[in-house]
């Protein structure tokens, strides 16, 4: 059975999404478009198993957006995948009047379906009691009253799945009489529909619903110029009609008693304080200085814990498996491509955790609302606030979200310069170079200057992101002028399952998908590294105690491991790099490592880990790695600040991921922009690392 949950955003179905399918769910696309889905599997008290879809939220059957044009897909095509058999629509309770229409809606279509008032708890605080049977019997439909947050009321409701056909609506909520019968009647029978409001949304939406053919498209504009059927004003009356009966129904059968009303001045005065128009920008840039904070702070003492596990188990396995290729294979090219990102997973997962309970809290809607005029000055709304914010964690997801802005010029602008910010996968690079080149010491007593310095290269791209919007906004021509409207949610206490459960599927996901490229590519990088078209390694080290008679037994053996990954396949395709990425003050260890990284950004850290073990007889982490390095030329150590920074200010800028310009071609539907996006991002990243290098050395 497939079961769908559906409702207005803010209205709680991520928390029964959650309940209800726990560690059971994953995260795709829907067939055909960039939309991501949630889908698990539930368990019911009967033991029947079922598939839960978490759709995207949506206000109305009449798509302003592309996820409801997705909704309205799912609901409407029998033969959609996702099809349900049973809808839970999930509504807020103390907000029932502008949430009910949705499922006024959806009763209509004849599915099965579950009303749930979600967020009961805030209604009791708003004086609201009301009359279950009344409403039941007024809706013809079941109703569940909930509060996900401490799962009261969820057991009622995973019972009430065990019995679909028990919620069959027997009666429609709406009258066709604005709309001709004898229409209506000819495209249910067409089409072979379940009653007439399936048939109205189809003759409504037919340009708009991919799985419909161009003979019945044309067909069905035949039949409403036929009949004289005018889709606006259709859609106004049926709101109109819908909502007097929602009046109706509610005055009838909810009675609000006098509140402490404490709820709704705490929210708003929480407002006055974050959307101040100087405090709310002071305390944005605060909380986002606590967050880089912690990630340095908090994760320092797992970051040891994970460093010592790696290099034990290298050690161990050095120690215990034979003295051969396929051992060096696996301790200097997995074992160490691997532990170059897993050692980051507590940083992701604090990152990730923060921006969660921003989310969860309704302050991250605020951030958009604050942020609204200062956006429209660079050519954005307050909804590009989203992506941006969003490409903290992940460019694609971020890039994906910006087809909320209905504004073409906006929406377009915003996705050309959403990679500029610092996603996840930089993070693991900021951290090592960071590690290298910044010292370890307090600022004021308690403040990190490394966490000051990452914040630091998180805010560059976000200026850099709005510098670059503001010089597409002249060059970018487009008509119409957008609008920002939001809903803000009440302020809530964070449901703790909801932030751990993100936490884990995040890290989950970044360790899962950055593993599979890096191991790919840290196998490759040991064959290139370890084998030389100029002769064995056993030949190559003869030589070197051939010319170095007077070393010591250590300094040999590092000549000799130098010496090889020079004359390596890998180190003659380093020459050829090295020429272009001198003037940046890099080797052509580090110029492997662009390339490299160009599949995934995280990747740099498992190439300089592999890179640099081989030959290696001791165990040490990347960072240790890297600080032992030396410049050839000067003997100096070769991660100086001025290299540090370079390299710093060329991740910040450049595009290194495949994957998000995959994305950018699906979302514009053509490949020049991707292009561009790359070209000038590869520009700008050069020339801002090759002025830092240069200044600073």
């Amino acid at each position: 059975m497939k079961v769908a949950l559906l409702g207005n955003p803010n209205a709680g179905k991520t928390s029964i999404f959650n309940y209800l399918t726990g560690m059971n769910q994953k995260v795709g696309n829907f067939p055909g478009v960039t939309i991501e889905k949630k889908v698990g599997t539930c368990h019911l008290p009967n033991q029947q198993k079922v598939s839960i879809t978490d759709l995207p939220g949506t206000y109305s059957l009449y798509p302003k957006s592309l996820e409801e044009e997705v909704v309205l897909e799912v609901l409407l095509d029998k033969e959609h995948p996702e099809h349900p058999d049973l809808l839970v629509v999930v509504v807020d309770a103390s907000n029932l009047k502008r949430n009910l229409l949705l499922f006024t809606q959806l009763h209509d279509l004849g599915i099965p379906t579950i009303l749930v008032f979600n967020l009961i708890d805030a209604a009791k605080k708003a004086g609201l009691h009301f009359d279950k049977e009344v409403l039941e019997k007024a809706f013809n439909t079941t109703i569940v009253f909930t509060n996900a947050r401490t799962e009261e009321g969820l057991a009622t409701l995973e019972q009430q799945l065990t019995s679909p056909k028990d919620h069959r609506p027997t009666q429609s909520l709406w009258s066709s009489d604005d709309v001709t019968p004898a229409l209506l009647k000819e495209v249910q029978e067409k089409y072979k529909l379940k009653n007439t409001y399936w048939a109205l949304l189809l003759i409504h939406h037919f340009e708009k619903l991919s799985f419909l053919s161009e003979e019945n498209k044309n067909s069905l504009e035949r039949l409403s110029l036929q009949h004289g059927f005018k889709s606006l004003p259709a859609q106004s009356k049926e709101t109109v009609q819908r909502y007097e009966l929602i009046n109706e129904i509610t005055t009838n059968s909810i009675k609000k008693k006098e509140g402490d009303g404490s709820e709704v001045v705490l929210n708003k005065e929480l407002d006055i304080l974050f959307l101040h128009p100087v405090g709310g920008y002071l305390i944005f840039f605060s909380i986002l200085f606590l967050m880089f904070q912690a990630i340095y702070t908090i994760a320092d003492y797992p970051i040891q814990w994970i460093e010592q596990l790696f290099a034990w188990v290298g050690t161990s396995l050095n120690e215990q498996l034979p003295d051969t290729p396929l051992t060096d294979l696996f301790t200097d090219g997995i074992l160490a491509g691997i532990g170059g990102v897993v050692v980051f997973v507590p940083q992701i997962a604090i990152l990730f955790g923060i921006i969660a309970i921003l989310e969860e809290t309704g302050y991250m809607t605020r951030v958009m609302l604050l942020m609204d005029k200062l956006m429209q000055k660079f050519g954005l709304n307050g909804r590009s606030v989203v992506p941006l914010i969003s490409g903290i964690a992940c460019a694609i997801p971020a890039i994906m979200s910006a087809r909320n802005i209905d504004n073409w010029k906006e929406r377009f602008i915003t996705i050309m310069v959403t990679p500029l910010m610092s996603c996840s996968a930089r993070l693991p690079i900021y951290t090592v170079i960071i590690g290298l080149v910044i010292p370890k010491q307090q600022i004021a007593g308690i403040f990190d200057l490394r966490g000051l310095v990452l914040m630091g290269l998180y805010l560059l791209g976000l200026a850099m992101a709005l510098i670059v919007a503001f010089v597409f906004k002249f060059i970018v021509k487009a008509k119409g002028k957008s609008y920002f409207i939001m809903e803000l949610p009440n302020y809530r206490i964070p449901r703790w399952k909801n932030v751990g459960m993100t936490m884990y599927e995040k890290s989950k996901t970044f360790v899962w998908e950055a593993g599979k490229i890096i191991v790919l590519i840290s196998v490759v990088l040991w064959i290139l590294a370890y084998y030389s078209p100029d002769g064995s390694r056993t030949q190559i080290a003869d030589e070197v105690k051939k010319d170095n008679p007077s070393l010591s037994t250590d300094e040999l053996a590092n000549k000799i491991a130098s010496v090889q990954l020079e004359q390596s396949y890998a180190g003659h395709l380093g020459r050829v790099i090295e020429p272009v990425v001198a003037p940046l003050g890099y080797d052509w260890r580090i110029g492997i490592a662009l390339i490299t990284s160009f599949a995934a950004r995280e990747v740099f850290v498992g190439t300089m880990a592999t890179i640099y073990s081989i030959g290696s007889e001791d165990e040490l982490t990347v960072t240790q790695h890297l600080a032992r390095a030396k410049d050839p030329v000067t003997g100096e150590p070769m991660y100086t600040l001025a290299l540090g920074a370079s390299l710093l200010i060329f991740y910040a800028f450049a595009m290194q991921c495949m994957s998000t310009l995959a994305v950018v071609q699906k979302e514009t539907k053509s490949w020049k922009y991707p292009i561009l996006q790359f070209v000038y991002m590869t520009v700008l990243a050069y020339v801002a690392a090759w002025a830092t290098y240069n200044v600073l050395s």
